[in-house]
């Protein structure tokens, strides 16, 4: 046979032996199907005993076994492989093709590999875009001389598996953060008697999840706080890190302290364990009377406020450095005055910053598109004018916390389970509905223990054992109050001696006071005029 011949033949040949790998039929493979179908077919044209796919961890530093054939006993046991050590270690920190010829203890990690009787192995790179995703390799329990003919089919099939495994990671990737993300975000915000609250969220462009969120609590001691924030960076790390600056934020906050301490707490625990990441916070406390704004900023836009009869303008806050950035931060903390019917937003750059725009120019606008109206008509109307019809580039998300005037303040409705620790948190909602309507500090005393005695009553005699519901109503008609307590159960008799003073002290408290005992419930109304935040 000439040479010519020869060489024609051997490209046949090789030609063939690649269409076991890059065939079209491949593309139709889930990703999980694509790796044990793909080795398959390396083991089958290589000749070799076992073939094995390790991908790079996050962090880099460690390769897992994700898909093996013959040698599945790696994927069961989660073998890891430290990048620059052993034979795979050293294939994904060179990013070149190895061959090794023997294969013991001082030559490789994986101990799997020579007590299976491996002798020779040959390795390539996962790579794509110059990345190192990880390694792929094949063994023959036999002395081998790998050709590199071998060595190039061996890399045509790594960058097959690299391409797939790329995209598979990728997809999770972003699947995980939008869902951690959503699981972060407020499903529901608090109900908060005299104050209104709404927000909106939007994703950028990209598609790729950021670390933007916001946050709204009520603390033990009344306060309400108000949490926005924006993580550098995108995808799955971004909202990992966002998750647990939120949760770390939310424990300090439970402990106490004003706001620069809290996020002064939150900087040193973020450094210490998240080093390098950087976010803008901004905690915001809002006063249990509503009359003043605490806030402090870490390298986040300050607020917007508008007020009842002028135009919205940015707050006057300090603005100190970002989380992350520097050690030891002196944090301030500036206080802000909320007029009934003023309405504050908070928000991320998403909403203000544009490619080509300054930050100011956006900033203008959005002052202009803010207006004390109610709480949803802000975030639709600022929505409206700074996002129209068009995708922002970036993540966006913003929160309008409006304070209530007497003029459109409804009824306070609470739902809380018969136990004594719903007491105080129908106390506290009370307090700050009966400020909105301009109730007396009489008459507040007075509705205070008439309620309170009616919903104890309910907790003790109402339920047994099994526990239920008690429902509270406070409505201001004209210049009265007129406040229910309903349960759904039979109220006991009372015991014992000097029972059934709560009834007489709630008839000392109120104007009017009626009890209606039914047989599925007991209804008690309780009325108590004011005029003027006097009572008469």
């Amino acid at each position: 046979m000439s040479t010519s011949a020869r060489a024609r033949l051997e490209a046949e040949h090789k030609l063939r032996r690649i269409g076991l790998v890059s065939d079209r039929a491949l593309a139709n493979l889930a990703t999980e199907d694509l790796l044990p179908e793909l080795l398959d077919r390396v083991r089958q044209v290589l000749g070799t005993d076992t073939a094995v796919v390790l991908l790079l961890e996050p962090g880099d530093r460690e390769l897992v076994a994700i898909a093996a054939r013959g040698i599945e006993t790696e994927v069961a046991q989660g073998v890891r492989v430290p990048v620059g050590k052993g034979f795979a270690g050293q294939v994904v920190a060179r990013r070149e093709p190895i061959q090794l010829n023997r294969v013991d203890s001082t030559t490789v990690v994986n101990r799997l590999l020579w007590e299976k009787g491996i002798h020779t192995l040959l390795g390539v790179p996962l790579l794509v875009g110059g990345e190192a995703l990880g390694v792929l390799h094949v063994g023959t329990l036999t002395s081998r001389e790998f050709t590199p003919e071998d060595v190039e089919l061996l890399q045509l099939a790594a960058d097959r598996i690299a391409l797939a495994a790329h995209a598979q990671r990728s997809k999770a990737e972003r699947a995980a953060a939008a869902e951690l993300q959503r699981s972060l975000l407020p499903t529901k915000l608090p109900s908060v008697p005299g104050l209104e609250l709404a927000a909106r969220y939007v994703p950028g462009d990209e598609g790729a999840i950021a670390g933007d969120w916001y946050d709204v609590f009520l603390l033990p001691n009344g306060w309400l706080g108000v949490v926005i924030g924006d993580v550098v960076g995108h995808g799955l790390p971004a909202a990992i890190v966002m998750g647990r600056m939120r949760s770390a934020l939310r424990a300090f906050a439970l402990e106490g302290g004003h706001p620069a301490e809290v996020l002064a707490n939150l900087d040193r625990k973020m450094q210490h364990f998240e080093p390098g990441m950087m976010a803008t916070v901004l905690y915001a406390l809002v006063e249990p009377t509503f009359e003043r704004l605490h806030v402090s900023s870490a390298g986040h836009l300050v607020p917007v406020q508008g007020r009842v009869g002028e135009r919205a303008r940015l707050l006057d806050v300090a603005v100190d450095p970002p989380i992350g950035a520097l050690r030891d931060v002196r944090r301030r903390v500036s206080v802000v005055e909320m007029p009934p019917g003023s309405v504050v937003c908070f928000y991320t750059d998403g909403l203000v910053e544009r490619r080509g725009a300054a930050l100011d120019h956006g900033l203008e606008r959005l002052c202009d598109a803010v207006h004390p109206a109610q709480a949803h008509s802000v975030c639709a109307d600022v929505m409206a004018m700074m996002i129209g019809e068009d995708t922002p580039d970036d993540d966006v998300a913003l929160l309008a916390v409006r304070r209530q005037d007497g003029a459109d303040v409804g009824p306070l409705e609470l739902t809380v389970p018969a136990i004594p620790e719903s007491l105080k948190e129908v106390r506290s909602a009370m307090r700050r509905w009966l400020i909105i309507v301009n109730a007396s500090p009489d008459a507040t005393s007075d509705l205070l223990v008439a309620v309170g005695e009616a919903t104890s009553n309910s907790v003790e005699h109402a339920y047994g054992p099994a526990g239920g519901v008690i429902k509270i109503r406070l409505e201001l008609r004209g210049q009265d109050v007129i406040a229910n307590v309903c349960d759904e159960g039979r109220w006991r008799p009372p015991r014992g001696e000097n029972r059934g003073r709560g009834t007489l002290l709630m008839r000392r408290c109120g104007d009017e006071v009626r009890i209606d005992h039914r047989p599925h419930g007991t209804e008690v109304m309780i009325r108590r005029t004011i005029a003027n935040g006097q009572a008469e």
